[in-house]
């Protein structure tokens, strides 16, 4: 009952921060906007891999390093806001020209470099995921296979929802406009991260 009752509260806060629009959300729907989702589908696995290497490093840190030298919290944390400001002005600046080749800009590279910078890799280890699932490695194999089983129909969802915007059958968006407010979930969320590391 006890095993059950952790195992809903995991499937239920994890996939609620999945869903949560963020940096690597924004660009699976970028790249099924502009390169249709059966040609963004193969971002996925770079999601995934980027999801599995953070929380894995956050794991090990929290356990180990982190009662010793509490500013690597915070450091992790101004990396992470510089970086996604940086591919917030990048998608803003891509703009100027054609849209559809800005979105052909979402490479695996990207994908995988965005999440694992991504913060919620941090709040996964620190907060979702079982304390002990650092300390046994069958805790941490279970886990992270259900884990994976919750990223990849997420992932799926948005990069469909990009390709449904960009479909013909709403033609009339203005995807210039639609890739800045892509742009500015990214930016507000870099800076949601500095304030929150600041105070």
């Amino acid at each position: 009952m006890n095993l059950d009752y952790h195992l809903l509260v995991f499937v239920f806060s994890t996939t609620l921060v999945l869903l949560t629009p963020g940096p690597t959300n924004t660009l699976l729907a970028a790249a099924g906007l502009g390169q249709g989702s059966r040609a963004a589908l193969p971002l996925i696995a770079f999601e995934l891999a980027g999801y599995l290497i953070a929380i894995s490093v956050w794991g090990a840190l929290l356990t180990s390093m982190l009662p010793y030298y509490p500013w690597l919290s915070m450091s992790a944390r101004i990396v992470c806001s510089c970086y996604l400001l940086y591919v917030a002005v990048r998608m803003w600046g891509g703009t100027r020209e054609s849209s559809v080749s800005l979105s052909r800009e979402v490479t695996g590279r990207t994908v995988l470099m965005t999440t694992l910078l991504n913060p919620k890799g941090l709040l996964f280890a620190s907060t979702t995921f079982p304390h002990h699932a650092f300390d046994s490695i069958q805790v941490y194999l279970a886990t992270i296979t259900l884990f994976a089983c919750m990223v990849v129909p997420i992932g799926v969802a948005w990069i469909t929802l990009g390709a449904v915007v960009g479909s013909r059958h709403l033609a009339g968006l203005n995807v210039v406009k639609l890739h800045r407010v892509l742009a500015l979930v990214i930016c507000l969320f870099s800076v949601s991260i500095a304030i929150a590391t600041v105070h």
